[in-house]
């Protein structure tokens, strides 16, 4: 029986006893606690929370943008004489990767859900960078084939399991900042990878050649991150090693604010089928999609710098600048939303400016322009900062575990899609200027203009309609049952917060526009 029925059924006394499974993990911990929290205590347990996990995230996060650039990387590097394969084969290289997240972000969802998400995180680290070594084994298209599908399943982890983490450890007013921190590791890998790619241009052993010493570099320095990782970060605030037994509450303290809770172990089919009855999961996943179209130049980046004339150092130096323009496109971004209230429709637009007239500019410039055509390029990868907002405002609107699980499946898949379908528009008959790509993805922007004004109307519409109603009580009286320090069996109240309620079960939640 769900918690909503057994509601139902006592809404008279409006008093319910529920099993500690049917609700939030942490409900027990703060079960009875109804002190309020100390705003420096907060302050303090939120700066050993970002010193403990958020370099990890950031490490990690780095790594993963690198092992998954490292195709584009190595075609400076010699991978496609190396190997024999033509631009077509190539884009498939690019495409796999993204199908196989497709098709692994329901499983691994449903894993991150059913095992210790640090652990199962480490697991999917470990595994794709020993795969990432291998690349450097295979000697054909069908070995490189096979890599990059299995390299896509393991690192369809890595997004949705730090939404998570993020959610369980901050408040929403921190999210976004946190979610910035660690998903402008995109741009720092950017440049880390430049640099390696220049340093192993210089690499010259018989038989082995640059590319494949990529590979095994950036592959063997994840496989040792892992380690770390399974060791160091925590699963949730309710085991955090480095937070005390009294912390832990505190932690949990922090969060109620947000009406969502920190997990729960149990799939819960009915927010599963809430999740894909709801219109703003699928205008977020739209938009996810269409807004990652212009990823697909992450692959493509050396092959078209090279058709300005620059040669296999420059363009791989010149990678770097990338890096920088991505890195800063997001932390300003994030950062504006977390300092200005309900902005992330508008900054999210403002972002999609500059991408804007650097399209346009590529498109018009001489080709003899070779500087004018490289600010070009970095003025359209701030577009990047539209997937970073859309992403995390997907996760921060949604309540309820499996609820949530299910949303960032959806809206991850989707991401997939729009990177899966990006390489097949850079065809070879569109060299060197490549105006049927640009003009492609100038439409995607402006269509996710379009979403991002669509989806704020429709979530303000419903907080305006939430606000105009009497208060439910519904949820008002839950107890669960826990076990005194003497051993004994009581009935606590849980908050409403921790009940593993549902946006839109839950009529105090309000959504973040």
């Amino acid at each position: 029986m769900s918690l909503s029925s057994e509601n139902s059924e006592a809404k008279d006394d409006h008093v319910v006893s529920v099993e500690p499974a049917q609700v939030d993990t942490a409900a027990q911990l703060v079960a009875g606690v109804s002190s309020p929290l100390d705003p420096e205590v907060a302050l303090r347990i939120r700066r050993k929370i970002d010193t403990h996990i958020l370099p990890l995230m950031c490490g990690v996060f780095m790594l993963q943008f690198m092992d998954k650039a490292t195709l584009g990387n190595s075609v400076a590097l010699g991978i496609q004489k190396s190997t024999d394969i033509n631009q077509n084969q190539f884009n498939w290289l690019g495409t796999i990767f993204f199908l196989s997240q497709l098709i692994s972000q329901f499983p691994q969802g449903l894993a991150l859900q059913r095992f210790p998400v640090g652990k199962w995180l480490s697991f999917n680290v470990f595994v794709w960078g020993a795969v990432l070594c291998c690349h450097a084994a295979c000697k054909n298209f069908a070995g490189l084939f096979i890599v990059r599908f299995i390299l896509g399943a393991c690192e369809g982890s890595v997004t949705a399991g730090f939404m998570i983490i993020s959610s369980m450890f901050y408040t929403r007013r921190e999210y976004t900042a946190r979610f910035g921190y660690w998903f402008c590791m995109n741009g720092v890998g950017l440049i880390v990878s430049g640099f390696t790619s220049y340093g192993c241009l210089h690499i010259h052993t018989p038989g082995f050649e640059p590319w494949q010493w990529l590979m095994v570099i950036t592959g063997g320095i994840t496989v040792i991150v892992s380690v770390l990782f399974y060791f160091f970060l925590p699963d949730s605030p309710t085991n955090a090693w480095f937070l005390s037994a009294d912390e832990r509450v505190k932690a949990l303290q922090r969060v109620k604010e947000n009406q969502t809770g920190v997990e729960n172990k149990h799939f819960k089919k009915e927010q599963m089928i809430e999740a894909l009855m709801e219109p703003k999961t699928w205008l977020f996943a739209l938009l996810s999609a269409l807004s990652n179209v212009p990823s697909s130049f992450t692959n493509q980046r050396q092959i078209i710098v090279a058709a300005f004339g620059f040669n296999p150092f420059k363009v791989t130096l010149l990678t770097c600048v990338d890096g920088v323009v991505e890195t800063l496109a997001i932390l300003v971004t994030t950062l504006l939303v977390s300092h200005i209230p309900n902005s992330r429709a508008w900054v999210g637009i403002a972002s999609y400016i500059p991408s804007l007239l650097g399209l346009l500019l590529v498109n018009f410039l001489p080709f003899s322009d070779k500087v004018g055509l490289l600010f070009s390029i970095w003025l359209a990868e701030f577009a990047i900062a539209g997937i970073a907002l859309g992403i995390a405002w997907a996760s921060q609107t949604t309540s309820g575990h499996t609820k949530r699980i299910t949303t960032n499946a959806i809206v991850l898949s989707a991401s997939c899609m729009g990177n899966a379908a990006g390489p097949f528009m850079w065809r070879a008959k569109y060299k060197p200027r490549f105006h049927v790509p640009w003009i492609i993805i100038a439409v995607c922007l402006v269509t996710c203009i379009g979403l991002l004004f669509i989806i704020r109307l429709l979530l303000a519409h419903d907080n305006k309609r939430r606000d105009s109603e009497a208060p439910d009580d519904t949820y008002d009286d839950v107890y669960v049952m826990k076990i005194t320090d003497d051993g004994q069996h009581v009935e606590v109240k849980v908050p409403k917060g921790f009940l593993d309620l549902t946006d839109k079960q839950n009529r105090e939640f309000r959504y973040v526009l």
